[in-house]
């Protein structure tokens, strides 16, 4: 059973810090990404696991509007290999608000932890 205490990092160097109590995760997230509306300083996280799998968000109001991040995952051969979605409520030049087909961003990154 997986523990998940401890500094992830990603595939682009942004760090998840982890604290489990139970079920219950807390703890941080700084992207590494220059180009992201999260880009500059650390979010709280909330989330919750069970076993080897794993569901954390994070959400703020950024530069680039109001936005909010979701990762779920499952932990395989020491990884953890996730899908994220990021929802934004305003368009990236500061103009109106994003049409909701364009509001969505979708990926996936792996994450290899750093410290316990």
């Amino acid at each position: 059973m997986a523990t998940w205490t401890g500094s992830w990092r990603n595939q682009y160097g942004s760090v998840v810090t982890l604290k489990e109590e139970g079920e219950r995760l807390s703890g941080t997230f700084r992207t590494a990404l220059h180009d992201s509306g999260f880009f500059g300083r650390d979010y709280d996280v909330v989330g919750t696991c069970h076993g080897d799998c794993i569901a954390f968000a994070f959400a703020g109001a950024t530069p680039k509007g109001d936005m909010v991040c979701a990762f779920t995952g499952v932990l395989r051969a020491g990884k953890l290999e996730t899908v994220w979605h990021v929802v934004s409520d305003q368009a990236a030049d500061g103009e109106g608000k994003r049409a909701w087909p364009h509001s969505v961003m979708t990926n996936a990154d792996t994450f290899e932890r750093v410290s316990e």
